[in-house]
């Protein structure tokens, strides 16, 4: 199982069979004292890194004047684009720039031009939850708290957009962005609550957002959007730099080179086995870096930091999802509708119940991964529609659904009476054809919900 810091439902994880370890944000690592914060907070920190750890870090930028090419390819009028601006932004006088000055034995690569100019589009995530715990007497909640990065990747009119993992924000309760500005009373200032705008579970991508207008003046005149590059073009041996929250300290750097493109790297989450192709690197990527940015040479946003593999014998082996493959489905993130929790009477309900078709299920009898429908309420809203039983649901609203309890707790935030898209899988003689289809969410009354 893999979730984000401190949170065994989204944090300080570990996996009995396979060693995953998680970060533990309230931990017995005694943290240097912070400054007071004004919403949320970014408590003590502490890593245990059994044999395979996920890691959760954060990186974007994003500036108010310049826009990025996700922007420019994918993002349409939501997000401000300014070509003549961002191409200034990157004129020789402001270019990032990496120097290697010979040394004695070895060189040594200076990446403090990088971290100057790239610094203030990262940003730091804290994660507030609720943690249940199964024991022999019962079920009870406690209050957790994680901790991430994120990477600042647009912005428009009204909000400030931070790309980061979706384990880093899965199952939270409050979201706070910490900016690490350096004006006056920064740390006080610079925590704000956000909300999440979308999330893609398959890809571990999340957008939240920010109020532009709880964003004091003096932090927006520091902080920048991220300039994109593009990691199809990346080379084994290049150098890299990784930016992010790293143990919940805020932010920190390391640098290293490419180890590896394009290695296919497998994590166990909610009993799904997630695939996909990722950047290698030996810059250091350390608990609370997930979401965080890894950089190029010029200072543009090639990865964001996912995944590290850690065992007494293994060292230096650290995985970054790269920009270019997901910038799509970033830009779709960007654009859909921030949704608050529905009042429990007001809720709207699809009729269905199911169960999840795992991806140990699904290689193994060729289905696809999502929720296997197994009966249909008569006269709701998913009969209406025309799913069947036996049909998968495999997307909710264009997010990715993976299991019926994500199904479910996707549902709290549509109200009866709307009409959203639903993407299944249908069974059509020996091959499963995708189909699209309108629901109108039916009422708890409709569905036998008292």
């Amino acid at each position: 199982m893999y979730d984000e810091l401190n949170n065994p439902n989204n944090g300080n994880y570990y996996n009995t069979d396979g060693g995953y370890t998680h970060y533990d944000s309230t931990s017995h690592l005694q943290k240097p004292e912070q400054k007071k914060k004004k919403k949320g907070g970014f408590g003590r920190t502490m890593a245990k890194c059994l044999v395979l750890a996920l890691v959760f870090g954060s990186a974007s930028s994003l500036t108010f004047m310049g826009t990025n090419y996700i922007g420019r390819q994918v993002l349409g009028d939501a997000v401000t684009v300014d070509d003549s601006a961002l191409r200034a932004s990157l004129s020789k006088s402001d270019q990032v720039s990496a120097t290697t000055v010979a040394g004695s034995s070895s060189d040594v690569y200076d990446v403090s031009d990088i971290v100057t100019n790239c610094m203030p589009s990262v940003v730091s995530i804290t994660n507030v939850g609720t943690t249940e715990f199964q024991t022999f007497f019962g079920t009870y909640e406690q209050e957790s708290q994680s901790s991430g990065s994120g990477i600042i990747i647009g912005q428009n009119d009204t909000e400030l957009l931070i790309v980061t993992n979706n384990h880093v924000i899965s199952n939270a309760r409050e979201i706070s962005v910490y900016f690490n500005s350096d004006g006056e009373d920064a740390d006080e200032d610079n925590v704000i609550s956000a909300k999440v705008k979308g999330t893609d579970v398959n890809k571990d991508l999340a957008v939240i957002s920010v109020d532009l207008n709880d964003i004091p003046q003096e932090t927006k005149d520091i902080i920048k959007v991220a300039t994109i590059g593009d990691s199809s073009m990346m080379e084994v041996g290049e150098p890299v730099v990784a930016i992010g929250n790293a143990y919940g300290y805020g932010l920190s750097v390391t640098s290293g080179i490419v180890s590896a493109l394009n290695r296919e790297v497998s994590v166990t989450s909610d009993g799904q086995t997630i695939t996909n192709r990722l950047i290698q690197t030996d810059a250091a990527i350390n608990p609370g870096n997930s979401g965080g940015a890894l950089l190029n040479s010029k200072g543009e946003l090639i990865g964001i930091n996912s995944v590290k593999f850690i065992s007494e014998e293994v060292e230096g082996m650290g995985y970054a999802i790269p920009i270019t493959d997901v910038e799509s489905i970033i830009g779709d993130l960007m654009n859909k509708v921030i949704r608050d929790q529905v009042k429990e009477a007001e809720r709207g309900y699809l009729g269905i119940t199911g169960v999840d078709v795992t991806e140990d299920v699904s290689k193994s009898y060729g289905m696809p991964a999502g929720v296997y429908v197994t009966s249909i309420t008569e006269g709701a809203a998913a009969e209406k529609a025309g799913i069947q039983k036996g049909d998968i649901i495999t997307k909710l609203d264009g997010s990715s659904i993976t299991s019926y309890s994500q199904l479910r707790e996707a549902m709290t935030y549509y109200p009866s009476g709307e009409t959203i898209k639903v993407i299944i899988q249908r069974l059509e003689g020996s091959e499963y054809t995708e189909i699209e289809v309108d629901v109108t969410l039916s009422s708890n009354s409709q569905v036998g919900i008292e």
